[in-house]
């Protein structure tokens, strides 16, 4: 259990694929109930520690700790197991939103948003259905319940997404470019429902490219540049930055908006 009153703490994560080094020593700490933004350009190993944190991704080493689950990716064993509890364990604390939303398309919004809590969680399908029910309210969809994913937007799809990682009650909401396979009339919708649930106190890690959002609800910043946090600190980060990386790869992104 974490004894520095951090719900996330993680701590020199390393990654390479083959002789390419991905992450070198990143680590950060995010307090419940604070949104925290990675951020920087394509290949910077944002999405890596994104992945990292509900072990989409195996890090080569570091540590991983989310409220009284931790996994030591460095005492793994290489072979066969990833340590099936820790990883479990962990993987229980957060819920992921994920870029192309990856609903079940066979399966109404409704059986969507149920499936998690039912079959991985245990809950009666009663209980599960209810607070479905009550989610769609919450990201604008209530009585869309019966339709399936090809009958919705990509923006409703996104919101069908986030409702589901809501439904499993996670410690953590992780968000790994939720607007970025989104047509720009969509993309506010979808950012909308996350400041909501930023002001609602939910703690969210979030990849995103939206400059202007990130500074409305980040409490923390982190960039990421070939593969380790070149700067970090409070929305400033966005405003003010100090590295030269920073302000290059702000501008681009500015410019391009």
């Amino acid at each position: 259990m974490s004894t520095t009153g951090h719900l996330i703490e993680v701590e020199g994560l390393r990654k390479s694929f083959g002789d390419t080094a991905v992450l070198e020593d990143v680590g950060f700490t995010a307090s419940s109930g604070t949104c925290t933004v990675l951020l920087g350009p394509s290949g910077s190993g944002k999405t890596t520690v994104l992945r990292s944190l509900n072990v989409l991704e195996t890090p080569d080493a570091g540590v991983v700790r989310i409220g009284e689950a931790a996994v030591d990716f460095g005492e793994l064993p290489r072979d066969k197991g990833l340590r099936r509890k820790e990883i479990r364990d962990l993987r229980a604390r957060s819920g992921m939103v994920f870029q192309s939303h990856n609903l079940f398309p066979h399966k109404t919004v409704l059986g969507n948003i149920v499936e998690g809590p039912v079959q991985v969680q245990g809950q009666s399908p009663e209980e599960a259905e209810a607070e479905a029910r009550r989610l769609l309210e919450q990201v604008g969809l209530a009585g869309r319940e019966t339709a399936y994913p090809a009958q919705l937007s990509g923006g409703q799809q996104q919101r069908v997404g986030i409702a589901r990682a809501l439904a499993l009650k996670p410690d953590v909401v992780l968000l790994d470019e939720p607007t970025s396979a989104l047509d720009p009339e969509l993309v506010g919708e979808v950012l909308a429902v996350i400041r909501d649930l930023s002001q609602q106190g939910w703690t969210m890690v979030i990849v995103t490219h939206e400059v202007r959002f990130a500074q409305d609800v980040a409490d923390q910043v982190l960039f990421l540049h070939s593969g380790v946090v070149a700067e970090r600190g409070g929305a400033e980060v966005l405003t003010d930055p100090q590295q030269e990386r920073t302000q290059q790869f702000l501008r681009r992104v500015l410019e391009a908006r």
